[in-house]
This record gives structure tokens, sequence and C-alpha cells, in this order.
């Protein structure tokens, strides 16, 4: 069992109320996949008597698996070769976009409403949340999370923070062209990323754009499905009874066991249009009180969106 082989000698030496470090993994395994309350996980697997022991066994396997797997397993394609490798996923998938090495949005889990900056956790639903960014391959599989921010933060505002965000604008300003991640329109365009334009004629060139750049941002959406189904804890029925910070560690830690379901080639899961809808509701277009986090340098941005249309999809 690898999450044993690597979580062992950790959790061997905390192991809360004496339990064995292979009790302690399949109760955190179990309140991830399950995300009920932890009391009847503890009935089902007559592991633990007590909510407080199984929180503890989440607890301890989450920070284990953060601290030890979580750089291992979600890796953004940094070098030349990595990001070769990613844009070719992108070319030659069912849906292609050229240039793309990751697609990009942002998904909210619930949470118990935290006991400090309780307003900054309100989403536009007037739940309590965390806006978690995540993005993927075309094989589902997660590039890169954030889990740190509270739902009432908008999708760019995270991008703007993001460190991604100053890896692709390092990158561009080194000379790198024809690379980029791919959104929706919740975010403005930028050179690093591409987003749809508003309002096109059908079958133009710019039309076609659209369809191709909205079909191959399309697994990003499906990714939220398949990993709330997966890990019921961060669906939208559930609710992470935990603060925040530890909340977007329970988040990470189904990240990293996402990937390891998808290299274990994992992919039994199935789920219906619930999930999808779930996520779409999230596309909330950006305000005008948000246009600061947009990329200043928007000519350059449009004049590559340009040149790229033209390219690939013809000249009206």
């Amino acid at each position: 069992m690898e999450l044993e082989d690597v979580l062992g000698p950790r959790l061997q030496r905390q192991r809360p109320y004496g339990f064995s470090v292979e009790h302690q993994i399949l109760t955190a395994l179990r309140f991830y996949a399950v995300g009920c309350y932890q009391g009847s996980i503890a009935e089902q697997w007559d592991i633990v008597s007590s909510q407080p022991s199984v929180s503890r066994c989440v607890r301890v396997v989450t920070n284990a698996i953060n601290d030890l797997l979580l750089r291992q397993w979600v890796k953004f394609p940094m070098t030349n070769e990595e990001r070769y490798i990613a844009q070719e996923k992108f070319r030659t998938a069912p849906q292609p976009f050229n240039g793309t090495i990751g697609a990009i949005d942002c998904t909210h889990i619930n949470i118990i409403a935290p006991k400090e900056h309780e307003e900054a956790y309100v989403n536009h639903w007037g739940d309590h949340s965390i806006n978690v960014q995540a993005i993927c391959d075309p094989d589902l599989k997660i590039l890169n999370v954030n889990a740190r921010y509270p739902g009432a933060r908008h999708d760019a505002y995270i991008w703007s923070n993001s460190p991604i965000r100053r890896i692709m604008e390092r990158r561009f300003r080194n000379g790198e062209r024809n690379t980029w991640l791919i959104g929706d329109d919740g975010y403005g365009l930028e050179p690093w990323l591409m987003t749809p334009l508003k309002n096109e004629i059908p079958g133009s060139p710019r039309f076609r754009y659209n369809d191709a750049l909205c079909s191959a941002r399309s697994c990003v959406e499906r990714l939220f499905g398949v990993w709330k189904a997966v890990f019921r804890c961060l669906s939208a029925q559930r609710q992470l009874m935990y603060e925040p910070g530890m909340s977007g560690k329970i988040v990470n830690a189904c990240a990293v066991l996402h990937n390891m379901r998808i290299a274990h080639r994992i992919n039994d899961i199935e789920f219906d249009d619930d999930f999808i809808q779930d996520v779409n509701r999230e596309n909330i277009v950006i305000g005008e009180d948000e246009r600061q986090y947009v990329f200043q340098g928007r000519a350059t941005a449009i004049r590559i969106q340009e040149n790229f249309i033209a390219r690939q999809y013809g000249r009206d």
C-alpha cells in the first residue's frame, strides 16, 4: 500500500489514541470518500468509538499527505520538456487547443462558518466556503491546486495573486511564446491565459476559436465533477466541519489521492449531470469592481489572441 509505505513512519510516531497506521489511513480515506458525520464512519468501520478520535485521525493523515506527498503528486509543468508534453496532450486531445498547458477554473467547497473573519467566507449563494483554484490537463490530472482563499474572493482575484500566474508571466517576459492556460470569461485575457470572446458570429473564425476553447476547457469542469463524486467530503451536499486552513489541506489531500487514482488507472467512477450542473453554476462573469485584477497590457494579449485565431481558424 503506497500510502502506508510513505506515511507510515510519520503516523507511527503520532498514533492518535494508539491506532495502527493502517487504521488511521483507512479512517481518513473513509472520511474523504463519504464526507458524512464522522460518528457514522466510526460505527461502520468499528475502528474508533468517538467523533473526536476520527477527527484526530483525519487531521494527522491530512497533514502527513500535505507534507509528504503534495509536491510529488501535484506538479505544474515547469521545464521546457514538461511544458512540451503538456502542450502535446492538449494538441492531441479529443477537444484540442494548441499551445495549452492547462485548463483553469475555481470551485467552491462548503465549510462550517469560521470563528474569525466569518463574512469573508460567505460566497455568492450565501454559503460559507473556500474558493479553490485548480489547473488540470485533458486526462483530468490536477497540475496545481490553491485552496487558501475564502469564498467571497472572486476567481480573478485568486488568479491575480497566484504563484502560477507569476511563473507564466516571468516565462513570457523571458521570451516564451504560444504557451498558455485556458479559462472562462471569469478571467481577463492575458498573453499566457486565453479566454472566450463575446457575441461572435456563428461560423466565423472567432466563433470557431470560442467553440474550440470552450470544448477544451471543459476538462476542468469534468475534473470538478469527478473529484466531488469520488471524494464526497468536497461535494455541494456536504460541509467540511473544520477551520479554513485544515479544510484547504483536506482539499489538497483529495487532489493527491485523485492523481494517484489516475496514475493507477482507477477510473471506475460514474457521476450524473447534477455534478456538472453544480460546477457550472459557479461560472460567474467578472464584475466591474474586479477589473483591477485584469492584466494591464491587454493590447499585447489581444494581438496574441488575434494572431492565434488567424493562424488556427482563418481570417474574417
